[in-house]
């Protein structure tokens, strides 16, 4: 990941962001506005009262059209629903603009290969807001991974974000912890252990889901995944063991504050220099894949 304490040697990327709602107001536009990496210029919503809402705190415009907030921007990022999302995202990255992308990247596998196709037609930048990876503890976490022998990894992430509050909304109380928290809990397994070559899943991904996971080394890791249960605060918990003593990741004492920064120069730099970083829109798309290998062992 970028250094964040470099100074920053370009001018600012100009962001435009879709979507005005608590996650795009709480996260999205303070992060990209506070810069010096990226200025936010103009904000896209169904409801244009809202988007009016987000914009005015950061000096940013409220646009009428999504194709009006293409001509403010050289980068798009997104917070609205996966199918929403696809389908921008790809009209953005046949116009030219770097993608930030929230995961999943798209409702399904065909509309993710879509999007993903599209950014390689286009060429251009992409990121996905996995958001513990760009946590300082997280990577030294994966760093120190790399070193050790695991032979098996047990890991939950649990909340009762269904239960109710603004993030139970229509697509994640349809599709479960699976499609919404998945993408998060498999990203560090794979990162930590190596490339996951088969997945399963038991349960019901609207209430509870396990999924075991085989890795390339031939390691096993297991997940429980709910949205559905009341803990507070959330859990997010890895833990590695193997013949020598293992390690632990575990955000409950985090500051999350220290994700934005690293995820802002990440992203800044990756436009800068037109290259995207590790966590891109293929990433999303591999994650993604294992997301529907999972749900498909649960129907059979």
């Amino acid at each position: 990941m970028a250094d964040t304490t470099s100074p920053w040697p370009h001018s600012p990327v100009k962001v435009g962001l879709v979507g005005a709602g608590p996650w795009a107001r709480g996260v999205h536009a303070p992060v990209l506005a506070t810069g010096p990496e990226t200025e936010l210029t103009a904000v896209w919503a169904r409801r244009p009262e809202a988007a009016q809402e987000t914009a005015a705190p950061h000096g940013a415009i409220a646009v009428a059209r999504f194709e009006d907030l293409l001509d403010q921007c050289e980068a798009v990022a997104f917070a609205v629903p996966p199918d929403i999302q696809a389908d921008l995202a790809g009209r953005a990255a046949k116009a030219g603009k770097a993608l930030l992308l929230e995961k999943p990247i798209g409702l399904d596998v065909p509309s993710a290969r879509r999007l993903v196709d599209a950014i390689d037609e286009a060429g251009v930048v992409s990121q996905v807001v996995l958001t513990n990876r760009y946590h300082p503890v997280a990577q030294e976490f994966l760093r120190a991974a790399r070193d050790i022998e695991v032979a098996g990894a047990r890991s939950a992430c649990l909340s009762g974000a269904f239960l109710g509050g603004d993030f139970a909304t229509p697509w994640r109380l349809e599709h479960g912890a699976l499609l919404d928290l998945g993408p998060h809990i498999l990203d560090l397994l794979d990162a930590a252990m190596g490339p996951i070559v088969r997945v399963r899943a038991t349960g019901d991904p609207r209430k509870w889901v396990e999924l075991t996971c085989e890795h390339e080394s031939g390691a096993v890791s297991q997940a429980s995944l709910s949205g559905s249960v009341s803990v507070e605060p959330g859990i997010m918990r890895v833990e590695l063991f193997g013949p020598r003593p293992g390690l632990v990741y575990d955000n409950a004492d985090l500051d999350h504050d220290e994700c934005w920064p690293v995820l802002r120069q990440a992203f800044a730099s990756a436009v800068r220099t037109g290259v995207s970083g590790e966590l891109d829109a293929r990433r999303g798309l591999y994650l993604q894949e294992l997301i529907a290998q999972a749900a498909t062992s649960i129907k059979d």
